[in-house]
Protein backbone atom coordinates (compact mmCIF):
# COMPACT_ATOMS: atom_id res chain seq x y z
CA UNK A 1 0.00 0.00 0.00
CA UNK A 2 0.89 3.64 -0.22
CA UNK A 3 1.86 5.53 2.81
CA UNK A 4 3.50 9.24 3.08
CA UNK A 5 5.82 9.22 5.35
CA UNK A 6 8.44 11.82 6.49
CA UNK A 7 11.94 10.41 6.34
CA UNK A 8 14.03 13.48 7.81
CA UNK A 9 13.79 17.36 7.05
CA UNK A 10 12.52 18.42 4.85
CA UNK A 11 12.15 14.77 3.23
CA UNK A 12 8.52 13.74 2.92
CA UNK A 13 7.57 10.86 0.67
CA UNK A 14 4.81 8.38 -0.66
CA UNK A 15 6.43 5.02 0.21
CA UNK A 16 5.36 1.52 -1.09
CA UNK A 17 5.12 -0.09 2.54
CA UNK A 18 3.54 -4.03 3.33
CA UNK A 19 -0.09 -3.79 4.04
CA UNK A 20 -1.15 -3.99 7.76
CA UNK A 21 -2.40 -7.34 7.58
CA UNK A 22 -5.54 -8.64 10.01
CA UNK A 23 -6.41 -6.52 12.89
CA UNK A 24 -6.00 -7.28 16.51
CA UNK A 25 -9.00 -8.22 18.41
CA UNK A 26 -9.40 -5.05 19.57
CA UNK A 27 -8.58 -3.31 16.33
CA UNK A 28 -9.84 -2.05 13.09
CA UNK A 29 -8.49 -1.06 9.24
CA UNK A 30 -9.72 1.64 7.91
CA UNK A 31 -9.94 2.72 4.11
CA UNK A 32 -9.08 6.47 4.73
CA UNK A 33 -11.32 8.55 1.92
CA UNK A 34 -10.40 11.75 2.76
CA UNK A 35 -7.43 13.54 5.04
CA UNK A 36 -6.81 16.84 5.38
CA UNK A 37 -2.85 18.92 6.04
CA UNK A 38 -2.46 20.53 9.09
CA UNK A 39 0.33 22.84 9.81
CA UNK A 40 1.40 20.31 12.37
CA UNK A 41 2.32 17.92 9.38
CA UNK A 42 4.30 21.00 8.00
CA UNK A 43 6.05 21.23 11.03
CA UNK A 44 6.88 17.93 11.34
CA UNK A 45 8.47 17.70 7.86
CA UNK A 46 10.51 20.46 8.55
CA UNK A 47 11.58 19.13 12.07
CA UNK A 48 12.26 15.75 10.17
CA UNK A 49 9.65 13.57 12.76
CA UNK A 50 7.57 14.66 15.76
CA UNK A 51 11.17 16.00 17.13
CA UNK A 52 13.46 15.49 14.86
CA UNK A 53 14.55 12.64 12.73
CA UNK A 54 14.02 9.15 14.88
CA UNK A 55 14.82 5.82 14.30
CA UNK A 56 11.65 4.86 11.60
CA UNK A 57 10.35 6.96 9.05
CA UNK A 58 7.31 8.76 10.53
CA UNK A 59 3.74 8.36 8.82
CA UNK A 60 1.99 11.75 8.36
CA UNK A 61 -2.11 12.25 8.90
CA UNK A 62 -4.28 12.65 11.34
CA UNK A 63 -7.27 14.63 9.67
CA UNK A 64 -8.88 11.27 8.84
CA UNK A 65 -12.38 10.22 7.56
CA UNK A 66 -13.16 6.82 5.83
CA UNK A 67 -15.15 3.22 5.73
CA UNK A 68 -13.74 0.78 7.88
CA UNK A 69 -12.90 -2.66 5.86
CA UNK A 70 -12.31 -5.23 8.72
CA UNK A 71 -12.60 -5.15 12.88
CA UNK A 72 -11.38 -7.82 15.65
CA UNK A 73 -13.44 -10.02 17.51
CA UNK A 74 -13.69 -7.75 20.39
CA UNK A 75 -14.82 -4.77 18.36
CA UNK A 76 -18.70 -4.34 18.66
CA UNK A 77 -18.56 -0.14 18.26
CA UNK A 78 -17.90 -0.18 14.31
CA UNK A 79 -18.48 -2.87 11.67
CA UNK A 80 -17.32 -3.33 8.13
CA UNK A 81 -18.59 -0.74 5.86
CA UNK A 82 -19.51 1.69 8.45
CA UNK A 83 -18.43 5.33 7.39
CA UNK A 84 -16.60 7.03 10.26
CA UNK A 85 -14.13 9.73 11.31
CA UNK A 86 -10.60 9.04 13.41
CA UNK A 87 -9.86 10.84 17.05
CA UNK A 88 -6.24 10.32 16.08
CA UNK A 89 -4.86 10.60 19.61
CA UNK A 90 -7.67 8.45 21.40
CA UNK A 91 -6.80 5.60 23.34
CA UNK A 92 -3.02 6.48 22.66
CA UNK A 93 -2.78 6.09 19.37
CA UNK A 94 -1.36 9.25 18.39
CA UNK A 95 -1.92 9.02 14.14
CA UNK A 96 -0.25 10.61 12.00
CA UNK A 97 0.92 12.53 15.59
CA UNK A 98 4.26 10.07 16.11
CA UNK A 99 2.68 6.92 16.29
CA UNK A 100 3.21 4.11 14.17
CA UNK A 101 0.16 4.58 11.92
CA UNK A 102 -0.91 7.87 9.95
CA UNK A 103 -4.21 8.79 7.57
CA UNK A 104 -2.67 9.63 4.02
CA UNK A 105 -2.28 6.08 3.74
CA UNK A 106 -4.25 3.44 1.88
CA UNK A 107 -4.98 1.79 4.98
CA UNK A 108 -4.84 2.29 8.44
CA UNK A 109 -4.88 0.58 11.67
CA UNK A 110 -6.60 1.87 14.59
CA UNK A 111 -5.58 0.23 17.72
CA UNK A 112 -8.14 -0.47 20.70
CA UNK A 113 -10.83 0.75 18.58
CA UNK A 114 -13.19 -1.90 20.72
CA UNK A 115 -12.93 1.04 23.49
CA UNK A 116 -15.08 3.01 21.11
CA UNK A 117 -13.12 6.24 21.80
CA UNK A 118 -11.79 6.27 18.15
CA UNK A 119 -13.73 5.61 15.94
CA UNK A 120 -17.07 7.94 15.41
CA UNK A 121 -19.63 7.27 12.74
CA UNK A 122 -20.56 9.79 10.45
CA UNK A 123 -24.53 10.20 9.01
CA UNK A 124 -25.03 8.85 5.19
CA UNK A 125 -25.73 12.52 4.25
CA UNK A 126 -22.54 13.95 4.96
CA UNK A 127 -19.53 13.49 2.56
CA UNK A 128 -16.64 11.85 3.90
CA UNK A 129 -14.48 14.97 2.25
CA UNK A 130 -16.69 16.98 4.82
CA UNK A 131 -16.55 14.75 7.88
CA UNK A 132 -12.91 14.59 7.62
CA UNK A 133 -12.77 18.06 8.85
CA UNK A 134 -13.90 16.90 12.32
CA UNK A 135 -10.31 16.45 13.49
CA UNK A 136 -9.65 21.24 12.75
CA UNK A 137 -13.40 21.55 13.83
CA UNK A 138 -12.81 20.02 17.12
CA UNK A 139 -9.48 22.49 17.59
CA UNK A 140 -11.59 25.43 16.93
CA UNK A 141 -14.36 24.71 18.90
CA UNK A 142 -12.45 23.79 22.03
CA UNK A 143 -11.05 27.02 21.41
CA UNK A 144 -14.12 28.61 21.26
CA UNK A 145 -15.56 26.70 24.38
CA UNK A 146 -11.99 28.10 26.02
CA UNK A 147 -13.79 31.76 25.61
CA UNK A 148 -16.69 31.18 27.73
CA UNK A 149 -18.34 33.63 25.33
CA UNK A 150 -21.73 34.82 26.69
CA UNK A 151 -24.73 35.68 24.50
CA UNK A 152 -23.65 39.88 23.88
CA UNK A 153 -20.37 39.41 24.34
CA UNK A 154 -18.10 40.54 21.23
CA UNK A 155 -14.97 38.40 20.05
CA UNK A 156 -12.58 39.38 17.68
CA UNK A 157 -10.67 36.26 15.90
CA UNK A 158 -6.91 36.91 14.64
CA UNK A 159 -6.23 34.14 11.72
CA UNK A 160 -8.55 33.18 9.64
CA UNK A 161 -7.07 30.09 8.58
CA UNK A 162 -8.46 26.69 9.30
CA UNK A 163 -8.70 26.80 12.86
CA UNK A 164 -9.63 30.13 13.37
CA UNK A 165 -12.36 29.38 11.03
CA UNK A 166 -13.00 26.64 12.91
CA UNK A 167 -13.64 28.59 16.27
CA UNK A 168 -15.60 31.12 13.75
CA UNK A 169 -17.81 28.29 12.62
CA UNK A 170 -18.45 27.19 16.10
CA UNK A 171 -18.81 30.75 17.81
CA UNK A 172 -21.77 31.11 15.04
CA UNK A 173 -23.43 28.06 15.66
CA UNK A 174 -24.20 28.66 19.08
CA UNK A 175 -25.30 31.82 18.50
CA UNK A 176 -22.78 34.69 18.97
CA UNK A 177 -23.40 37.37 16.33
CA UNK A 178 -20.39 39.83 16.36
CA UNK A 179 -17.12 38.04 15.10
CA UNK A 180 -14.58 40.27 14.18
CA UNK A 181 -11.83 38.18 11.40
CA UNK A 182 -8.76 39.65 11.26
CA UNK A 183 -6.09 38.53 8.79
CA UNK A 184 -3.39 39.77 6.08
CA UNK A 185 -5.79 37.67 3.22
CA UNK A 186 -8.71 38.87 1.36
CA UNK A 187 -9.47 35.21 0.73
CA UNK A 188 -9.49 33.76 4.22
CA UNK A 189 -11.25 36.86 5.11
CA UNK A 190 -14.08 35.81 2.40
CA UNK A 191 -13.89 32.43 4.02
CA UNK A 192 -14.78 33.67 7.64
CA UNK A 193 -17.58 35.72 6.73
CA UNK A 194 -19.06 32.95 4.89
CA UNK A 195 -18.64 30.90 7.69
CA UNK A 196 -20.53 33.14 10.31
CA UNK A 197 -17.83 36.80 11.02
CA UNK A 198 -20.25 39.69 10.37
CA UNK A 199 -17.17 41.61 9.66
CA UNK A 200 -13.94 41.26 8.58
CA UNK A 201 -10.51 43.47 9.08
CA UNK A 202 -7.37 42.98 6.89
CA UNK A 203 -3.99 43.49 8.06
CA UNK A 204 -2.08 46.11 6.55
CA UNK A 205 -5.22 47.93 5.06
CA UNK A 206 -7.21 48.33 7.87
CA UNK A 207 -6.94 50.37 11.35
CA UNK A 208 -7.50 47.09 13.05
CA UNK A 209 -7.33 48.54 16.40
CA UNK A 210 -9.48 51.80 15.70
CA UNK A 211 -11.94 49.22 13.46
CA UNK A 212 -12.42 47.22 16.79
CA UNK A 213 -13.21 50.38 18.90
CA UNK A 214 -15.32 51.76 16.04
CA UNK A 215 -17.55 49.00 16.33
CA UNK A 216 -17.27 47.50 19.73
CA UNK A 217 -16.93 50.54 21.50
CA UNK A 218 -14.31 51.62 24.14
CA UNK A 219 -13.63 51.23 28.00
CA UNK A 220 -10.58 53.87 29.71
CA UNK A 221 -8.09 52.40 31.27
CA UNK A 222 -6.44 55.09 33.46
CA UNK A 223 -8.26 57.19 31.26
CA UNK A 224 -7.06 56.00 28.06
CA UNK A 225 -10.14 54.36 25.95
CA UNK A 226 -9.17 50.76 24.84
CA UNK A 227 -11.37 48.83 22.20
CA UNK A 228 -14.31 47.19 24.44
CA UNK A 229 -13.82 44.02 22.28
CA UNK A 230 -14.31 40.88 25.27
CA UNK A 231 -12.91 38.12 23.64
CA UNK A 232 -9.56 37.68 21.40
CA UNK A 233 -9.08 33.98 20.29
CA UNK A 234 -5.06 34.21 18.28
CA UNK A 235 -5.16 31.49 16.17
CA UNK A 236 -2.52 33.28 13.41
CA UNK A 237 1.07 31.87 15.08
CA UNK A 238 2.44 35.47 15.13
CA UNK A 239 4.13 36.54 18.19
CA UNK A 240 3.06 40.24 17.10
CA UNK A 241 -0.68 39.49 17.98
CA UNK A 242 0.07 38.17 21.09
CA UNK A 243 1.93 42.17 22.25
CA UNK A 244 -0.73 43.78 20.35
CA UNK A 245 -3.56 42.31 22.20
CA UNK A 246 -2.09 42.27 25.77
CA UNK A 247 -0.88 45.85 25.29
CA UNK A 248 -4.63 47.04 23.88
CA UNK A 249 -7.28 45.20 25.23
CA UNK A 250 -9.79 46.65 27.78
CA UNK A 251 -9.96 45.91 31.00
CA UNK A 252 -11.24 42.45 32.07
CA UNK A 253 -10.46 41.10 28.47
CA UNK A 254 -9.88 37.25 27.71
CA UNK A 255 -7.38 36.02 25.64
CA UNK A 256 -7.71 32.59 24.31
CA UNK A 257 -4.36 30.96 22.51
CA UNK A 258 -4.68 28.05 20.27
CA UNK A 259 -2.06 29.11 17.75
CA UNK A 260 0.91 26.87 17.65
CA UNK A 261 3.87 29.54 19.00
CA UNK A 262 7.39 27.35 18.17
CA UNK A 263 9.31 29.75 20.16
CA UNK A 264 9.49 32.15 23.23
CA UNK A 265 6.85 34.97 22.76
CA UNK A 266 7.86 38.15 25.61
CA UNK A 267 4.60 39.52 27.65
CA UNK A 268 4.45 42.26 29.48
CA UNK A 269 2.92 40.92 32.91
CA UNK A 270 2.90 44.47 33.75
CA UNK A 271 -0.01 45.19 30.92
CA UNK A 272 -1.55 41.67 32.46
CA UNK A 273 -2.10 43.28 35.43
CA UNK A 274 -3.16 46.19 35.04
CA UNK A 275 -5.69 45.12 32.35
CA UNK A 276 -6.62 41.71 34.81
CA UNK A 277 -6.58 39.65 31.58
CA UNK A 278 -7.31 36.34 31.62
CA UNK A 279 -5.01 34.00 29.14
CA UNK A 280 -5.89 30.60 28.06
CA UNK A 281 -4.53 27.75 26.44
CA UNK A 282 -6.28 25.83 24.19
CA UNK A 283 -5.08 22.40 23.12
CA UNK A 284 -7.15 19.50 21.14
CA UNK A 285 -10.42 19.03 20.90
CA UNK A 286 -14.21 18.53 23.26
CA UNK A 287 -13.62 15.87 25.34
CA UNK A 288 -17.17 14.71 23.48
CA UNK A 289 -16.10 14.11 19.54
CA UNK A 290 -18.92 13.40 18.24
CA UNK A 291 -19.75 17.04 18.90
CA UNK A 292 -17.58 18.24 16.10
CA UNK A 293 -19.89 15.82 13.78
CA UNK A 294 -23.12 17.06 14.48
CA UNK A 295 -21.97 20.42 13.74
CA UNK A 296 -21.12 18.85 10.30
CA UNK A 297 -24.19 17.56 10.15
CA UNK A 298 -26.25 20.44 10.54
CA UNK A 299 -23.94 23.04 8.87
CA UNK A 300 -22.44 23.42 5.77
CA UNK A 301 -18.59 23.96 6.44
CA UNK A 302 -17.45 23.14 3.15
CA UNK A 303 -16.00 27.10 2.68
CA UNK A 304 -13.12 25.48 4.86
CA UNK A 305 -11.53 23.54 1.74
CA UNK A 306 -9.56 25.51 -0.32
CA UNK A 307 -7.66 22.72 -2.24
CA UNK A 308 -8.02 18.78 -3.17
CA UNK A 309 -5.36 16.68 -4.04
CA UNK A 310 -5.41 13.23 -5.77
CA UNK A 311 -3.49 11.01 -3.40
CA UNK A 312 -0.68 10.98 -5.92
CA UNK A 313 -0.23 14.41 -5.71
CA UNK A 314 0.25 14.43 -1.82
CA UNK A 315 3.43 15.78 -1.24
CA UNK A 316 2.15 18.69 -3.62
CA UNK A 317 -0.70 19.10 -1.05
CA UNK A 318 2.41 19.44 1.95
CA UNK A 319 4.31 21.75 0.23
CA UNK A 320 0.78 24.07 -0.62
CA UNK A 321 0.17 24.16 2.84
CA UNK A 322 3.66 25.16 3.85
CA UNK A 323 3.91 28.12 1.27
CA UNK A 324 2.10 30.44 3.46
CA UNK A 325 -0.60 31.34 1.00
CA UNK A 326 -3.78 32.22 1.53
CA UNK A 327 -4.81 28.45 1.30
CA UNK A 328 -7.60 27.16 3.58
CA UNK A 329 -8.42 23.59 4.62
CA UNK A 330 -6.13 21.68 2.23
CA UNK A 331 -7.25 17.93 1.65
CA UNK A 332 -6.01 14.86 -0.05
CA UNK A 333 -8.36 12.72 -1.50
CA UNK A 334 -7.69 9.02 -1.19
CA UNK A 335 -9.16 6.18 -2.97
CA UNK A 336 -8.44 3.38 0.02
Amino acid sequence: MRQVRVHGPGDVRLDDVDDPGRPGPRDAVLAPAACGICGTDVGYVRLGGLAGPGPEPMALGHEVAGVVVEVGSDVSTVSPGDRVTVNPTARGNMIGNGGPAGGLADLLVVRDAAAGQSLHLVPDELPLDLAALAEPLGVGMHAADQTELRPGERVAVFGAGPIGLAAIASLADRGITDIVAVDRSPTRLERATMLGASAALRVGEDDVWGSLADRHGTTPLMGIPQAATDVFIEASGASTVLDQVIGSARPGARLVVVALHRRDVPVSFLDVLMRELTIRGSMEYPEDFTRMVRLLGRTDLSAMISDRFAFDDAIDALALADAGTSAGKVLVEIDG
